[in-house]
């Protein structure tokens, strides 16, 4: 049987994959490297640093260090790619790596000691901590997606003046056990 912890992980992290995603899809090929100023971050940059963190914290992850010596987290910061599609194809390289660590995942491994820059984490540990990097970094991409928009934005969550009807249909549905991104998962797939 599969942990519930692991799944419920691997669906939050898909949840958020999923909002970045959709932010991409609304936005042009010059949208990716725009900066508010300097100091501040692209889309692209952000995309390359979620990457570069991915791809070193999961790749060999329960045997070697999370801060692989082949990571250049200075370049990260740096708007060399312009591509939307190299950006997405790094953006998926990240996402396939950590994705398919987490489903070689098993209950015995939650509780094993990995290392991130020479300390210790259990497994669930760094799980939550990366739970906690992406969906910040992840809300930069939505929140930057949007002022770029304005008002052409499509929301990725309750749209403002329609909470009603949502709770509305909600609470017309009867009382039944789900992760929430179930059903935003599963339209998804649809589409």
């Amino acid at each position: 049987m599969e942990n519930i912890f692991i799944r419920s992980s691997i669906k939050q992290f898909e949840y958020y994959k999923l909002l970045g995603e959709q932010t991409f899809a609304q936005l042009k090929h010059e949208d990716f490297a725009w900066q508010y100023n300097e100091e501040s971050n692209s889309i692209a940059t952000i995309i390359k640093h979620l990457a570069g963190n991915m791809l070193s914290r999961w790749t060999d992850f329960l045997t070697t260090d999370g801060e692989k010596e082949w990571r250049n987290r200075e370049d990260e910061f740096e708007n060399k790619i312009t591509s939307k599609e190299a950006l997405i194809n790094l953006w998926n390289q990240g996402w396939s790596c950590l994705l398919h660590a987490l489903h070689s995942l098993t209950e015995d491994d939650l509780q094993k000691e990995i290392f991130i820059r020479n300390q210790g984490h259990t497994v669930m540990e760094a799980i939550n901590r990366q739970l906690a990097h992406y969906p910040y970094h992840i809300g930069q991409i939505v929140f930057i997606g949007k002022m770029l928009n304005n008002e052409k934005w499509q929301s990725l969550s309750i749209p403002k003046g329609h909470s009603e009807i949502y709770n509305a249909e909600k609470f017309a549905a009867p009382k039944h056990t789900a992760h929430f991104t179930d059903e935003i998962l599963e339209d998804k797939q649809l589409k």
